[in-house]
Formats: C-alpha cells, sequence, structure tokens
C-alpha cells in the first residue's frame, strides 16, 4: 500500500514494558536504536510499579515482521526481564504535502486526508524551525504565520 493513500495496516504489534530501575538518559538511547531500527512510534508513560515504585512503560508500534528486532533491542538495551505485544490494526490517514508562503521563506505544510477531504494539516517543524533560526524570530510566531495562510 502506498504511503500516500488511506489505508489500514492489520500486521501491526505494539511492544511494551515496564521499566523501574533505569537511568533516564539510556531510555533516549533505546528510543533512538528503535526508531532508527524502523519503529513506527515509540514512547514513555510514567506509571508506579509494586511497592509504589515509579517507573515508566515503554511502548513500541512496529510492523509484525520487525518485532523480533525490537524485542532484541529491548532486552540487550534496557533492564527488562519480560515484553508484552499485542497484534492491532493501525488506520492511516492518506498524505500529501503543500508549500505555504510565508513573510520568511515557504514552509512545508503536511495534510491529512480521510476519504479525499482534508482533516488534519500540520506545518513541518524542521522548515519553521529553520526559518526561526535564520530570522531570529520565535518558533511560535512562524507556526501562527502557517496557520494564518491555511484558514
Amino acid at each position: 500500500m502506498r504511503h500516500g493513500q488511506e489505508h489500514i495496516d492489520h500486521d501491526m504489534v505494539k511492544i511494551e514494558v515496564n521499566l523501574d530501575d533505569i537511568p533516564g538518559e539510556w531510555l533516549g538511547h533505546v528510543m533512538e536504536l528503535l526508531l532508527k531500527e524502523g519503529a513506527n512510534d515509540v514512547f514513555y508513560i510514567p506509571i508506579y510499579m509494586k511497592k509504589n515504585r515509579p517507573g515508566t512503560m515503554l511502548q513500541v508500534l512496529c510492523h509484525e515482521s520487525q518485532k523480533s528486532g525490537m524485542m532484541d533491542i529491548i532486552f540487550r538495551e534496557t533492564t527488562t526481564l519480560g515484553a508484552r505485544y499485542y497484534p492491532l490494526s493501525v488506520k492511516r490517514l492518506g498524505r500529501q504535502f503543500r508549500k505555504v508562503e510565508t513573510p520568511w521563506g515557504m514552509v512545508s505544510v503536511k495534510e491529512g486526508l480521510l476519504e479525499g477531504k482534508i482533516v488534519q494539516q500540520a506545518p513541518e517543524y524542521s522548515d519553521c524551525k529553520a526559518i526561526s533560526d535564520k530570522n531570529s524570530i520565535p518558533l511560535k510566531q512562524v507556526f501562527q504565520e502557517v496557520w494564518k495562510q491555511l484558514k
């Protein structure tokens, strides 16, 4: 299925582990490795574990065919002794890009399409940040200008 077309991915997996004895710096490293390996999404949720110990739940969304590689990274790079995983399906919007002119330059905007109609719009962060840095203006000002152009 082409990435730009609306579709459902049926062969997805969510992997999750609870971590209570891992330094925060390691978590950032693990996220980088998982994303580099091809994870669709990686995120952390603060949780409380046995004896009210604070911990972190690591969740990874990936294709079923990537599960083994993701779990290898998790077991090698974290302190967990076990991982849960669940099959799931993901509905994905179609995607297209367009350029928006601002007083400081062009910004790409990603648009999400549902049944051929635009239902989501998001300015590309990297374009907005480059304009902000180059022109010494607040990042939020660049985003506000793009949103104004989208109306």
